[in-house]
């Protein structure tokens, strides 16, 4: 076959292993496992919130001493961790090896919360800020037009000073025509 019927056929029919831009990709396979970090992170506030409460305090405490109370008074043969209780030690490094992280995730979570939030109340002081800034002009507006508008109280005043002038004038009057 010669190569340029070889470019021929290789131009008619796509070849499997090339990729087509109008088709989705195959999935590769993965080595790690999936999962959702946010139900992760949901599910690690969680541990964290209890851990933080005295509930968990008190029954960590109940754990303890049901734990201590069992391998100094049960019987030899059902004891599973004796005296120094290094099982019962190495129970509590692992709780605390594993709450740690979870606790600082938790912090994480809420540090980026209130970073939106932050954020958030920022836009919209900025915004409440524009908005006080333009009624002030607007104001300040409306105060320089009315300054040179009459006024109702301008009028009214006007007019009752007419309103005498013109009493003034009849009292003249008739003050004229008695004598």
């Amino acid at each position: 076959m010669a190569p340029a019927e070889r470019e021929r056929e290789n131009r008619a029919e796509p070849r499997s292993h090339r990729f087509r831009l109008d088709q989705p990709r195959t999935p590769r396979p993965k080595l790690l496992p999936d999962y959702d970090p946010e139900a992760f992170g949901r599910l690690s506030e969680r541990i964290a919130r209890f851990l933080g409460t005295g509930r968990f305090i008190v029954w960590m405490t109940v754990v303890i001493i049901l734990w201590v109370v069992w391998n100094v008074s049960a019987p030899a043969h059902l004891r599973f961790d004796e005296y120094p209780f290094i099982f019962l030690t190495l129970m509590l490094s692992l709780q605390a090896s594993y709450a740690a992280p979870l606790i600082l995730l938790a912090q994480n979570r809420q540090d980026d919360r209130d970073r939106v939030n932050l954020e958030q109340d920022r836009k919209q002081n900025e915004r409440s800020i524009a908005d006080t800034e333009y009624l002030t002009r607007e104001i300040a507006s409306l105060r320089m037009g009315l300054g040179e508008v009459a006024t109702r109280d301008w009028m009214r005043s006007e007019l009752q000073d007419l309103v005498k002038e013109l009493e003034e004038q009849r009292h003249g009057q008739r003050d004229a025509g008695d004598r």
